[in-house]
């Protein structure tokens, strides 16, 4: 079953309506044609789209960057990356399906890529826990990390997770110490660094893996300290005032670029990267090997005191001038 967001509808109707007069070949034969009126719908069709997406509400984001027909990790390794070798295992526990990761080749450039992945049904989301990482998973990024820099190739990690696993089992395994030994390690890994947000960017879950030279986001994803449902329970005491906690929150990808957190939002096909997964893994190609291309320029010292300084420079508070 196909699933549609509510302010998606309109685009909806107007698809079936389409499709409705595209299947009836068989009218031309009685001379009736529908050329005309299939033209006039795909314009509005188009008009409808850039209207609706253009003027998206935070809340709105956040349900396309959650979408369940939206490309995952697996997904980009398939078409935005070639030759991906996934290797396992953390070499202490256990080998996390949540973080998948391996060698890869973006162009003609051998990396390490590696991300959260979520599952599309309940069987495979079990499998991969809903893209919650373990304290095994954040040590399996380490080590593959690790590798990568020890041979001197790139690293590049995808980030799409509500969170870290905040279970007993993650808390009895450390997984506090597990994220916090990976931010610490990442800003000294001599070797370049990209982080791309394509979902959910939440909370320590996605830092886990998203120090990084540059940062970058799709246009409809997010990156938060905390969810909007989790936000709205401790602020209003009810998950219902979502919407208002992800507007005051600021973590749509336009927000994330004007404070600074970013380095660069990704564009995302019209209707999202659901709609156009091989349009969307064009633009994510190009941005990353863009960006790849540059950070090549620095040396190992410029790069690790940028990602220092750029880390550093988050949360400054403005106090008003009292008095």
């Amino acid at each position: 079953m196909k699933h549609h967001l509510d302010f998606e509808k309109p685009i909806v109707e107007l698809q079936r309506k389409l499709d409705d007069l595209r299947a009836h070949p068989e009218m031309h034969s009685l001379g009736i044609s529908f050329e005309e009126e299939i033209r006039l719908i795909e314009r509005k069709l188009h008009e409808t789209k850039r209207q609706v997406f253009s003027n998206l509400s935070p809340w709105q984001r956040v349900q396309l960057a959650r979408h369940p027909k939206r490309p995952y990790t697996l997904d980009y390794l398939r078409s935005v990356f070639t030759d991906f070798s996934e290797l396992h295992g953390d070499r202490h526990f256990a080998d996390d399906r949540a973080v998948v990761g391996g060698f890869a080749r973006l162009g003609g450039d051998r990396v390490m890529v590696l991300g959260t992945q979520k599952g599309r049904d309940t069987k495979e989301n079990i499998l991969r826990n809903f893209g919650s990482a373990h304290p095994e998973g954040y040590r399996k990024a380490l080590r593959l990390m690790k590798l990568a820099d020890k041979f001197g190739i790139p690293i590049i990690t995808l980030i799409d997770t509500a969170g870290a696993y905040p279970g007993i089992g993650a808390e009895e395994r450390h997984i506090g110490e597990a994220i916090a030994v990976n931010l610490r390690e990442m800003m000294l890994l001599e070797v370049p660094t990209i982080a791309a947000v394509i979902g959910e960017g939440g909370s320590g879950g996605a830092l886990g893996i998203g120090v990084a030279d540059r940062v970058l986001v799709l246009e409809n994803a997010y990156y938060s300290v905390i969810s909007p449902e989790g936000c709205a329970s401790i602020l209003w005491k009810d998950r219902a005032a979502a919407a208002k906690a992800a507007a005051a929150l600021r973590i749509t990808a336009r927000d994330l670029l004007e404070l600074g957190l970013v380095d660069d939002v990704v564009p995302e096909p019209i209707g999202g990267a659901h709609t156009d997964p091989a349009g969307a893994s064009v633009m994510l190609q190009k941005r990353l090997r863009h960006h790849l291309a540059e950070i090549r320029t620095l040396s190992v010292a410029d790069r690790q005191r940028l990602r220092y300084d750029k880390f550093r420079a988050f949360g400054r508070v403005q106090e008003p001038l009292t008095a």
